[in-house]
């Protein structure tokens, strides 16, 4: 049950990370998304924002909070949900929140039955967040106290997999949003479809939690995770 003030919130919600691009709108209690394909995001927002707008039979100044995921991904892609953040901050009062892509696959795997059961019948099991990143690395993270989202070769990822011989449950995607099912090792399960990829619903439920908790600070602070040696071959 929405409570009076719930009704009332507008929330915009964005993730620019990669392709598609992927905005929802959640009002009254309905949502309303929209989809881009494409890698030039900065060419996709305003088209993808508009339509947005138009079902949802809205304006951008009626928006009261704004959501975007804030990596890792394509450098300009996260750039953009910034930009946005602090311009509807700035321009329109909009109250902006964020959280990264393992924050919200967590979420997602860890409220759902599926991971519980599965948790049930290994509990000495840990969840991983596998991400495709460029050509055959990708970005992880090990959801235990202590370990740091990381960006690696599949090679690199494959030996973390397999070491220990502990069982692992991953979520997450390979390139243009494939399964990584049968590119896994021994000793890991493959989250169902549902948990492989961004909800809107898990972002406003983020935007909740995280408004007004987050600092400005916070909020538009990005997670690149581009090694050294990354940034410069890319020179």
């Amino acid at each position: 049950m929405q409570t009076d003030k719930e009704r009332e919130d507008i929330i915009l919600a964005l993730d620019s990370t990669s392709s598609p691009l992927y905005m929802a709108l959640w009002r009254g209690g309905k949502i309303y998304r929209a989809r881009k394909a494409g890698i030039k995001q900065e060419e996709l927002l305003f088209p993808a924002l508009n339509k947005l707008l138009d079902k949802a039979g809205i304006k951008l100044k009626d928006v009261t909070h704004f959501f975007y995921v804030k990596g890792p991904g394509r450098f300009t892609g996260i750039r953009i949900g910034i930009t946005l953040a602090s311009v509807l901050s700035e321009m329109n009062g909009v109250k902006p929140s964020s959280a990264d892509l393992f924050e919200i696959l967590r979420k997602q795997a860890e409220s759902s039955r599926e991971y519980k059961k599965w948790l049930a019948a290994n509990p000495d099991g840990v969840l991983c967040i596998i991400i495709h990143a460029f050509r055959e690395e990708y970005f992880y993270l090990f959801c235990e106290e202590g370990s740091l989202p990381k960006w690696s070769s599949w090679e690199e990822l494959e030996n973390a997999l397999s070491k220990g011989g502990r069982p692992i449950y991953v979520c997450g995607w390979d390139k243009d949003g494939g399964s990584l099912e049968r590119k896994l090792p021994k000793g890991c399960v493959y989250a169902g479809g549902k948990l492989n990829a961004v909800k809107a619903e898990t972002m406003f439920s983020l935007c909740r939690d995280l408004t007004g908790r987050q600092s400005r600070e916070e909020v538009l602070r990005p997670l690149y995770l581009k090694p050294a040696r990354f940034e410069l071959c890319g020179k």
